[in-house]
């Protein structure tokens, strides 16, 4: 499916990516791949299974095997087994996990499969954090959002909050930190740019501000769209 084109946005934890890869995938009427829940439902799954992370085969079936829903209960929500987890996954736990199996080579692999299908016409806007380096690497429009750690914390407070669930703040600036040193420093699919992605520092830029200029971006990427 080469001649589908695809819009790559990666970034850290809480650098707006999920919200904004979600309001451009929208705009263009195209579809939307969320690859950080995958590993967060794969995440809650090894975790409800009690699964050692270092079987690396075991974790990489139950990655093949995962009985994973999108938007079966809302717009925004995930089912593991039939059973909604979307609040579950963006918890405290389900963030930690996502970021644990992510580094393990072996479940990397499993999930790639699964994030290539859902490149469909008339395209695909894919948020994670190796979307541009590794899964789609033709991606006509890679762009890397960042932001300071203390905002990203910031964010990820209100979201939480928001969605009803308990959080703290310099927990979750401490949680951040350690995750973005094991994204960063895991041997496969390091979190990194791509060395042609657009870097985008959103620490003092709004939602809407971050969203006009992706799509800027896009439309200087694919001018006939």
């Amino acid at each position: 499916m080469p001649g589908i084109p695809v819009i790559a946005i990666d970034g850290p934890s809480g650098s707006g990516k999920g919200v904004v890869a979600e309001r451009v995938a929208k705009a263009l009427g195209f579809h939307l791949l969320d690859s950080g829940a995958l590993y967060r439902v794969l995440g809650l799954a090894a975790h409800l299974k009690n699964l050692n992370l270092e079987q690396d085969q075991a974790l990489a079936e139950l990655a093949r095997t995962l009985d994973i829903g999108f938007g079966e209960n809302g717009p925004d929500s995930v089912s593991l087994d039939g059973r909604d987890v979307s609040l579950d996954i963006r918890s405290a736990l389900g963030s930690d996990m996502a970021s644990r199996v992510g580094a393990i080579p072996a479940a990397r692999e499993a999930l790639f499969e699964r994030q290539l299908l859902f490149r469909q016409a008339p395209g695909l806007v894919a948020d994670g954090r190796d979307m541009g380096t590794f899964v789609f690497p033709d991606a006509v429009v890679k762009i890397f959002l960042t932001a300071s750690v203390e905002e990203r914390a910031k964010r990820r407070y209100k979201q939480l909050i928001a969605k009803g669930i308990d959080a703290i703040l310099p927990a979750l600036l401490r949680d951040l930190k350690e995750r973005d040193a094991r994204d960063s420093e895991r041997a496969v699919s390091p979190l990194q740019p791509a060395p042609d992605a657009t870097i985008l520092d959103t620490t003092e830029m709004s939602e809407e501000t971050v969203v006009a200029r992706v799509l800027e971006l896009v439309k200087a990427g694919l001018p006939n769209l």
